[in-house]
Order: C-alpha cells, then structure tokens, then sequence
C-alpha cells in the first residue's frame, strides 16, 4: 500500500467523523476510513501537493477494467449529492480515493467483484486554489 496525504485539517475532521458514526452505525461503517486515517502522512494545508486528493477535491477516475471514466467529488456524508456526482467520504470509492496521487491505482470490493480505478486527474483540490476552509 502507497502512503496516502491528508491535511491536518481533513484528518481532524475525518477523526471526529468516525468516533461520531461509531456511536451512530457501529464500526463497520467507518472501518475503511479508520484504516486509511492510521495509514496516512498528515501534513499542514501548505505543503499539501497538488496531485494529492483531498476533501473536496474534483476528481477524474479511469476504471482499469472497462477503461469508463468518472468524474466525482469527494465530500463529507452531509454535502453527498450522487445527481451532481458528490460522493460521501464514506462510500468505499472515496475512501479508496482520499489522500492518493495523479497515478495511484485503487481497489474496493463491490457486489459485482473487486473494482480497480487509476487517479486520472485532480480537476480541483481546494488547497491548490487557496480555499483553505472548506
């Protein structure tokens, strides 16, 4: 497994958002954020490169196997909207996704078999535009 980056923002909020859902939906909710977050390198917003996904970042997703391509942005459960392709933290696709490279090839399990994305591109990440408070 690559390192994946978080901000030390993403990753206190993130924290809060699993011990939250523990309470709420038990721990397989958030098992996979939990696992990701104990495997991330936490770095201030600053220095966060460019080509890593964030929270609220827009990103290009190539599936290895069909070679479709997807656009989605990778936000907390309260913003998820599918119509206009938000997808909550906690959907396995953007745990698989957060703190990534350009590059990385990720896999989840899904009810038709393990699928595999490769990070096309970061069409947006909020710390590359300056918008430090999302």
């Amino acid at each position: 497994m690559n390192t994946i980056y978080l901000t030390q923002r993403d990753y206190q909020r993130l924290h809060s958002l699993v011990l939250a859902q523990r309470e709420i939906s038990g721990p397989q909710a958030v098992e996979g954020l939990s696992r990701e977050l104990k495997r991330a390198r936490v770095v201030p917003s600053e220095e966060i490169p460019v080509d890593v996904v964030t929270m609220n970042s827009l990103v290009k997703l190539k599936d290895l196997k069909t070679s479709a391509v997807m656009e989605i942005t990778i936000v907390y459960p309260k913003d998820a909207d599918l119509a206009n392709r938000k997808v909550s933290i906690l959907a396995p696709v953007a745990t698989a996704v957060l703190g990534c490279r350009v590059g990385d090839e990720v896999e989840w399990p899904a009810p038709q078999g393990t699928v595999k994305y490769k990070v096309e591109e970061i069409i947006y990440q909020p710390e590359a535009a300056g918008d430090q408070y999302l």
